[in-house]
């Protein structure tokens, strides 16, 4: 026998939580301290981790210890303690030790039941199923009872649940399938379940936790009227388990005794079980109370309409959730589920050659109305007979019609919410095909400016939103037209490409300016929001010269006018001259844009009249006074704020047709999709409250996947969304592609570029020789740095360069929002910058970014450290091999978290352009041009190379009217300057004359705001 080195006594008490309080007393002075009785009890309890997680209670002076409920069954079972310590236990640790065995075998071996008290309260909870103990068990178990106090039974109650839930459905799988197989256990939230009449046995029995031992079921069955009997019934029948055809009818008196005739075997299970159903009868039929008494059958009398229609819709669902089994009409279950269908059938000729033509989305169609109910197809007239005969359930064509009453109102108040002499709108029509006729009550004010109490209209569509059905049958022309909207039969019939067009478009480019040109036929906008580098531009420039081959002008109409940032104003007008020379192009922009009678003769004369948001806005009252043959938004993202002037303003041009160009139709928030699809469509997706309620509030705060469903189907047939991922559009674009972004100074910008050229000009009538060349290369410097950012020449404080062993510090913001929006808006090229990477990290692709200057190098960083949030790396001459080498392994990588991952890689072209692997980035930024292609192609190449998966985007960036632009044109057309003499120098602009440097440098005022 081990030799004790000292004595413990253990008391023990359950909480009505189940879970186990332990103190220990030395002697009836000296308490052990909770962190040694946990240490020193639990040893070896590996749930507990030893002990050591064992939750510690201080109460006076004793420290108690706390085990969790769902260890106390398995603790006391096996007790496993330390044997060198004597255990003394009180009386309540002597039962669980005593029981806990008992207890634990049961659970193993899952003997245990559903409790019935608990599932009356509305929960689930569990209990030893006496059942299946050994008598013996059974006997201790009673004893335990009745020999302590209530607190006890209740606490080991608790904590035998809780050992059930640990042991057999702490997994998802477990109690997933609990809920599948057992589904009455887990009644609706906040609605107790019914049980009235019903025992515990009968209960587990009825929820098919336990067999029943009786060869029969009594069911209740509703018969309906006959020609013999023109009333509904209900009688008592009893079930052959082994043959459910047979069905022996029976009368249950007022006393709960049993008449009829039934098989021998039957009658022990009936004498024992009739009273019951009596009470259970009583409890679920209350008509059935005290007028019952002393009648020989209790179902005798017949039921009216009323009746029939209570048992079928309200009393049969509470018996069969009470364990009764209910016999239906074998019509009902599927008249049930058929719910009424309110349904537009367009008329034949609508829309089609034929008939009335539509042209935009307010375009009225008209149609009849049909109701279904169930099987049965009613004309309008049809269904006002038969709501005329003011009955639930009625014969029609030989069938059982059920009408609801109130999904009777619902369907009169829809078809009143809609004169039909006056027909519905396009819109309408598109709303009911495009949701899948989904079940919600329809009311075509709904979506109509200045509708009135949006709100509570749509708390009652919530609340009828399973009830009546209202549909549209399309005629054949519609059907065609709708599903080429969305995508189906072929999407939108092709076009010829234009002749004028000056470029090979790809197959998905094709595609697209179909759509466009497709839709405008209808009237309805568009919002093409291809990946960036897909080609929307091109895909619009075709449309334009569309509209120029198959509609020809009439004197006095308007052209398109195509709205843009400030940033993309030369760069559209470099596009369309470029591929579409024969369309004429007017700017609207800058101190001496038009006005007036010569503003009109402008646009007379043009085909497509560019302007920026902001000079739209502020000349709202001169554009809002034509009808424009179309309207573009590009980066149609700059209106997603709905409220502003800017978005405002733009909403207001009134326009043939409209479409918006974005990369990023949604950014941040479900109001951003709104506010654009309330500029190519006004009024579609109802107003912005509307919006709100409907959608916005459903989406982004409930998650409410049906309502997200039901935004995509609307949103679906006008935006056409291609991404680069796409298996069709990635087959289809080159390995490398390459595009020029031009960009136009700011005032800022231009002041000083014009007055530094005026200095260097004045320099060159005094200099010679060395000090002509160093004038000159000083001048080219400012004028280089000057387009890319004016706080290079005027030497401002720059932000002061990150520390580049730790790319990812505590804080982004050094700049204040106001600061930070005045920097970027001081150069535009950063302004288009920051568009660009925006939308590529939206979609999250990453980038290299090129630069000759330190300075704008670490203003880049800087700045978008800032706006994105998000670690940017900066590597230049200066950067340590060790910091250069752990950049490259961070921008490669693709497994560190999140908030370090670095996808902004920021490179001097000297120290970045050769002899790097980043393939991790598949678009390249060449900020500033270094003016050699060969030095600019190595550093593309820095993405573009073995390993890379994706295609790379290069963008270049060209200040409009400056000398970036006049010597990209050298480099493109390879006159007047040869293969030898554009070298890595820029030595050869010194040798140039002064005329030749005049018209070099001197900025281009054609391109100029």
């Amino acid at each position: 026998m081990h030799p004790y080195t000292e004595t413990i006594e253990v008391h023990v008490a359950l909480t009505g939580y189940g879970d186990a309080l332990f103190y220990g007393a030395l002697n009836t002075h000296h308490f052990v301290s909770g962190q040694s009785l946990k240490q020193r009890l639990f040893a070896w309890h590996a749930p507990s981790f030893y002990g050591t997680e064992l939750e510690i209670r201080q109460i006076e002076e004793i420290e108690l210890v706390v085990l969790p409920a769902e260890e106390v069954i398995s603790f006391f079972a096996e007790m496993k303690t330390l044997i060198h310590i004597e255990w003394k236990w009180d009386e309540q640790a002597e039962y669980l030790i005593r029981l806990a065995p008992i207890l634990s075998s049961s659970i193993d071996h899952r003997k245990y039941v559903p409790s019935f008290e608990a599932y009356r309260a509305g929960q689930l909870q569990w209990t030893w199923d006496s059942d299946s103990l050994k008598k013996q068990d059974l006997a201790a178990l009673h004893q335990a009872m009745q020999q302590t106090d209530e607190s006890f039974a209740e606490g080991l109650g608790a904590a035998y649940s809780a050992a059930v839930f640990q042991h057999w459905y702490s997994s998802e799988e477990a109690a997933t399938d609990l809920r599948r197989e057992f589904p009455q256990l887990f009644p609706e939230r906040g609605v107790l379940p019914r049980t009235g009449g019903l025992d515990a046995r009968s209960w587990l029995v009825s929820i098919g936790w336990k067999a029943d031992a009786a060869p029969f079921r009594p069911m209740l069955q509703l018969q309906e009227p006959d020609e013999d009997d023109f009333s509904w019934r209900l009688r008592l029948v009893l079930q052959n388990k082994l043959d459910a055809a047979v069905l022996v009818p029976v009368m249950l008196d007022s006393r709960g005794r049993l008449e009829g005739e039934w098989p021998d075997g039957w009658t022990p299970f009936i004498l024992d079980r009739s009273a019951g159903w009596l009470d259970q009868l009583r409890a679920q039929l209350p008509r059935l109370g005290s007028s019952i008494s002393g009648r020989r059958d209790i179902l005798s009398d017949p039921l009216d309409d009323q009746q029939a229609w209570q048992f079928l819709t309200q009393e049969s669902g509470r018996l069969l959730a009470a364990g009764w089994q209910v016999l239906l009409p074998g019509w009902w279950e599927a008249a049930r589920k058929k719910k009424p269908k309110l349904r537009a059938k367009v008329k034949a000729e609508e829309g089609s050659e034929r008939g009335q033509s539509f042209f935009g989305l307010d375009s009225i169609i008209h149609f009849d109305w049909r109701i279904a109910i169930g099987d049965a197809d009613l004309s309008e007239e049809e269904f006002a007979d038969l709501v005329a005969r003011n009955e639930r359930l009625v014969r029609f064509r030989g069938e059982w019609v059920p009408l609801d009453p109130d999904l009777l109102e619902q369907i009169r108040r829809a078809m009143g919410g809609v004169n039909r002499e006056q027909g519905l709108s396009f819109q309408d029509i598109l709303h009911l095909h495009l949701l899948h006729n989904e079940q919600r009550e329809y009311a075509k004010q709904k979506w109509k400016e200045g509708q009135q109490a949006e709100g509570e209209q749509e708390a009652e569509s919530s609340q009828t939103s399973e009830s009546i059905r209202l549909e549209v049958e399309l005629n054949e022309h519609l059907n065609r037209v709708i599903a080429q909207l969305g995508g189906g039969q072929g999407g939108a019939p092709s076009l010829p490409v234009p002749d004028g067009l000056h470029a090979e478009l790809r197959s998905y480019q094709k595609e697209g300016f179909a759509w466009l040109g497709f839709l405008r036929r209808f009237g309805l906008g568009a919002c093409l929001a291809d990946d960036m580098g897909l080609g929307k531009t091109i895909q619009f420039i075709t449309y334009l010269l569309h509209i120029k081959d198959h509609e020809p002008r009439l004197p006095g109409q308007a052209p398109a006018l195509l709205i843009c940032p400030t940033s993309v104003l030369g760069n559209w007008q470099k596009e369309i001259s470029r591929f579409a020379p024969s369309i004429r192009v007017s700017l609207h922009y800058g101190a001496r844009r038009l006005n007036g009678e010569e503003f009109r003769e402008q646009a007379e004369q043009s085909d497509i009249i560019i302007t920026s948001y902001a000079t739209a806005t502020l000349d709202q009252e001169l554009l809002e006074t034509y009808t424009w043959s179309a309207i573009c938004l590009d980066e149609a993202q700059n209106i997603k704020n709905a409220q502003t002037k800017q978005s405002v303003a733009v909403r207001s041009f009134p326009a043939k047709h409209r479409i918006a160009l974005t990369g990023t139709p949604i950014e941040n928030r479900l109001s951003e999709l709104w506010s654009i699809y309330d500029f190519i469509n006004p009024g579609y997706l109802g107003s912005a409250r509307a919006f709100q309620t409907r959608f916005i509030s459903a989406i982004e705060k409930d998650k409410d996947e049906q309502r997200m469903q039901d935004l995509q189907q609307l949103v679906k047939p006008f935006m056409l969304r291609r991404k680069k991922k796409d298996p069709n559009i990635q087959l289809d674009l080159p390995d490398k592609n390459e595009m020029k972004t031009y960009i136009h100074l700011t005032g800022e910008q231009s002041a000083l570029y014009d007055q530094s050229v005026q200095a260097l000009m004045d320099k060159m009538k005094e200099l010679e020789g060395i000090k002509r060349k160093g004038a000159i290369l000083s001048a080219l410097t400012q004028l280089k740095q000057l387009c890319d950012h004016p706080l290079l020449l005027t030497k401002e404080t720059l932000p002061e360069e990150l520390p580049a062993d730790d790319p990812a510090t505590s804080t982004y913001d050094v700049y204040s929002p106001q600061d930070m929006a005045m920097l970027i808006s001081r150069s535009a090229k950063l302004e288009r910058l920051m568009e660009l990477v925006r939308e590529l990290r939206d979609e999250g692709e990453r980038c290299l970014i090129f630069t000759q200057y330190i300075g704008m190098g670490q203003m880049l960083q800087q700045v978008l450290r800032q706006e994105l949030q998000e670690p940017v790396l900066y590597l230049h001459g200066g950067t340590s091999k060790t910091a250069r080498d752990r950049m490259i392994e961070e921008f490669q990588s693709r497994t560190l978290p999140a908030e370090k991952q670095p996808s902004v890689f920021i490179l001097s072209i000297k120290a970045g352009g050769v002899g790097l692997n980043l393939t991790a980035a598949n678009h390249v930024f060449h900020f500033d041009r270094w003016w050699n292609p060969a030095v600019e192609n190595q550093a593309t190449d820095r993405a573009y190379r073995m390993g890379q998966t994706k295609d790379v985007q290069v963008h270049k960036f060209i200040s409009l009217g400056t000398l970036e632009e006049r010597i990209d044109e050298m480099l493109e057309s390879k006159q007047q300057l040869s293969d030898n003499i554009i070298t890595s120098s820029e030595n050869w602009i010194t040798e140039l004359s002064t005329d030749e440097l005049k018209d070099l440098f001197t900025r281009r005022r054609d391109w100029s705001g």
